[in-house]
């Protein structure tokens, strides 16, 4: 059953997919992922083992007037090079998206991955939307993840406080400490590069660099001051 095309747009939009992007669909079919993403601007790359779904594809894209956007390729989705990805629009069963996550994760943290009802077995989605019933009837949900930075660690702070994370996926646990005092973190969640925590009534808004994260601590009462903190071996 191929994504309707009302699905298809609250993929996209909820993706935010623009001019900007490269957008993949791993196991594209009749390539209408693709042209629509193409039709926003964006250069899009379809992969499909089937080289008849291939050629469809081809000329579907020359007739919508995307083909110069709108590349496909035959071949095995799990093999091929999606390194330039910033956005994956897929329609996938659990196992295949499972048996893709490592791949898909050590991208860019940042890289969006949307796709039509099926998720992946044990990371939840970061946001997701269904489609009005008077404008899908089956298969009508927009799921969305957004590849996390690999924040898990012990992280020194300016001001000689420490952190330490462990994380799955984009959720994250862990402790503060100050000198013989420690706290809990709660709240804590990484989406993309963005990083966010809070400690007892002090909430932390960051972002991610490599070895580094920087941002604005929240006081009760209203007051704020800058963070920042490197990552100890």
């Amino acid at each position: 059953m191929p994504t309707p095309p009302a699905l298809l747009d609250t993929m996209l939009s909820l993706a935010g997919v623009t001019a900007d992007d490269m957008v993949i669909d791993l196991g594209s079919g009749d390539g209408r992922a693709v042209i629509a993403a193409a039709r926003r601007g964006a250069r899009a790359l379809g992969v499909e083992f089937n080289p008849e779904l291939v050629s469809l594809s081809q000329r579907a894209a020359a007739e919508a007037g995307v083909a110069d956007r709108a590349r496909f390729v035959q071949g095995d989705m799990f093999e091929a090079d999606i390194s330039e990805a910033t956005v994956f629009a897929l329609y996938l069963l659990p196992e295949n998206l499972d048996r893709l996550l490592p791949r898909l994760q050590a991208l860019r943290p940042g890289t969006r991955i949307v796709a039509n009802t099926f998720g992946f077995t044990d990371w939840d989605p970061d946001a997701q939307e269904r489609v009005r019933a008077e404008l899908c009837t089956d298969w009508c949900d927009a799921l969305l993840w957004i590849v996390p930075a690999r924040v898990a660690g012990t992280w020194s702070l300016d001001s000689g406080e420490r952190l330490t994370l462990t994380q799955l996926h984009q959720i994250l646990h862990g402790e503060w400490s100050s000198g013989r005092d420690t706290a809990p973190i709660s709240q804590a969640r990484v989406r993309g590069t963005a990083v966010r925590f809070s400690v007892g009534d002090r909430r932390f808004e960051g972002e991610w660099s490599e070895g580094m994260m920087t941002g604005v601590e929240r006081r009760p009462d209203g007051s704020t001051r800058a963070w920042r903190a490197t990552r100890t071996p």
